[in-house]
């Protein structure tokens, strides 16, 4: 009997427990579970649409996109995959034991679709939709991937695409991005990710318990990325680059009155399009290269400014009134400051403001800058925009230094000596720039005292957003200093021993500098700022060549650069 009281209450606690968990789960938490089991039913499928284009200031094409394709299964019967696979193999001329381990190592469940082949021609893509009513589960992706026509032209402008890492995840998760996205490294790719990168779509679809289609829910188109136009033009871009084949330095091109960079050119450069493809071999080499080919030189690497500082130096004698155009100094070649000597490249006799500027008189702007000391040098450099980035539009602009006293006993913990005086006011020892703080800088004698930033975007989806970048700040440099300091910069090119004068059989006038920047314990670097046509200037320019030796060689570059604008007619 008591057994049997002991059987009957187990069997009623079991029927309650029974009937309490089915209200539970049916009535209380019925319509949580209903959604729950929707959202299981709900296979995506996402499509990708396409990233914005670039074009340069014509509205030619930089870079675009085209259409590739992605091979992917949806699989409802794992034991047909093996024939699907055989079938599939043939087609595409690939090994039947790889597609099947990228298969193994990307199933997740049934239904999930799988990409076992990416990038597939159109002629394999077009064979596979002709068999597919024989290959349950195939489907093809259209995909748009970026393309490199021009190949590496502008690359260090551009930048490159890739997979996001943790690093700008980590940044940009509020703004919508996640794991595997691409996104844009360097240039203006990266700059203007938000704007280039594309929306994702797709399809929606509805299957059963077992994972067999049963309808389409429902078809969201992807949206592009917006289009963004460039100041670059393909042209003169393409001139600049040929200009440094096989060297290293920087070109820049820009307009002196506002700013927009004509073209902008660093070497070596890359192969954009390696990362798309997925060249390991290569991108192995080019992270490990020691010549920094994904460095950009123009904004992201610093350099003695060498010569072409001495315009600062000159600029401040003049407008403080420590020198004139009736000052002059004896070069016999060399001076002695303390008990150390410092030479010229040469003997100038008795020289004045505008043949020490054409001729690049080391001694005078020796004598100049230890008449203004050390700190006003500084002053006026920072005041010619050194030492402070020039707010260009692009990623990883570096800012350069300028020392003074102070500077050097909290950063080197030394004194400042007149020594140090000398070798400032030609543009060596702790100065370093960039070469486009160079181009700013010889841009104003070219436009007459203002100060630009430099802008390489002119347009975004259509809009015109150069407006915003261009700004100017005057310097409030007196005209007669401007007028003497172009007089030197003609005479550089004009006079038959300027240090410019190979330019001087150009069709088109100009006017510049030459500098060399020693930089122990290897070859001096060499730079060429200037500006054309002299009385009507368009175009500013500096050429910077990297351990390429004497500015003589930076010029010859610049001679061979505008003669080519000339030809193209694009001067």
């Amino acid at each position: 009997m008591t057994r049997t009281r002991i059987a009957k209450f187990i069997v009623i606690f079991i029927f309650l427990f029974l009937f309490f968990d089915i209200l539970y789960l049916g009535i209380i938490h019925g319509r949580r579970f209903r959604e729950l089991s929707n959202k299981n039913c709900v296979r995506l499928f996402p499509q990708e649409g396409s990233r914005g284009r670039i074009i340069d200031t014509q509205g030619r094409t930089i870079i675009d996109n085209e259409l590739c394709y992605d091979l992917s299964l949806v699989s409802e019967n794992t034991g047909q995959v093996d024939s699907i696979l055989k079938d599939v193999s043939e087609i595409l001329g690939r090994d039947f034991n790889e597609l099947k381990d990228v298969f193994r190592n990307n199933f997740i469940y049934s239904s999930a679709l799988i990409t076992i082949a990416k990038d597939i021609d159109v002629k394999s893509a077009i064979a596979i939709e002709e068999l597919k009513p024989n290959l349950d589960g195939i489907i093809i992706l259209p995909r748009p991937r970026r393309r490199y026509s021009h190949e590496r032209l502008a690359s260090h402008v551009i930048g490159y695409i890739n997979e996001i890492d943790r690093w700008r995840l980590t940044k940009l998760a509020d703004y919508g991005y996640k794991t595997k996205d691409i996104v844009g490294f360097g240039g203006v790719e990266e700059k203007y990710d938000y704007y280039l990168r594309q929306e994702e779509g797709g399809l929606s679809i509805e299957v059963d318990s077992r994972g067999k289609f049963v309808r389409a829910l429902g078809f969201r188109p992807p949206k592009n990325g917006k289009d963004l136009q460039l100041t670059l033009d393909l042209k003169m871009q393409e001139i600049a680059e040929d200009g440094l084949a096989e060297k290293k330095g920087a070109v820049v091109i820009m307009d002196p009155y506002n700013g927009q960079i004509f073209a902008m050119a660093s070497s070596p450069d890359f192969s954009p399009a390696a990362f798309v493809n997925k060249e390991n071999a290569y991108l192995r080499n080019l992270f490990s290269d020691a010549s920094a080919p994904l460095v950009n030189r123009a904004i992201s690497s610093s350099y003695p400014a060498g010569s072409i500082f001495k315009l600062v130096v000159a600029t401040a004698g003049l407008e403080t009134g420590k020198i004139d155009l009736s000052t002059t100094f004896s070069c016999p070649g060399s001076i002695h400051v303390g008990k150390q000597k410092f030479s010229c490249w040469d003997t100038h006799d008795e020289v004045n403001l505008i043949d020490a500027i054409a001729h690049s008189c080391n001694v005078f702007f020796y004598r100049t800058g230890l008449l203004l000391g050390p700190q006003t040098i500084h002053d006026w450099a920072v005041k010619f925009g050194f030492s402070k980035a020039t707010s260009v539009n692009l990623p990883y602009e570096i800012d350069g230094v300028v020392p003074n006293p102070l500077w050097r006993r909290i950063y080197r913990l030394r004194n400042w000596f007149d020594g140090d005086t000398v070798n400032f006011s030609i543009g060596q020892g702790e100065l370093l720039i960039t070469p486009l703080q160079a181009v700013r800088m010889i841009a104003v004698f070219a436009n007459g005292g203002f100060l630009v930033t430099p802008y390489i975007v002119k347009a975004v989806d259509g809009r015109d957003v150069s407006s915003y970048y261009q700004r100017t700040t005057p310097l409030r440099i007196k005209s007669s200093t401007l007028d003497s300091i172009r007089k030197g910069l003609r005479n550089a090119v004009a006079d038959v021993s300027g240090t410019a004068s190979v330019l001087s059989t150009l069709s088109v006038s100009v006017a510049g500098k030459t500098g060399t920047a020693q930089a122990p314990p290897g070859q001096p670097h060499g730079w060429f700022l200037g500006y054309f046509p002299y009385k009507n200037p368009k175009f500013v320019i500096c050429v910077f060549l990297e351990r390429g030796g004497a500015g003589y060689y930076a010029t010859s570059v610049a001679k061979q650069i505008i003669e080519r604008l000339i030809k193209e007619g694009l001067i």
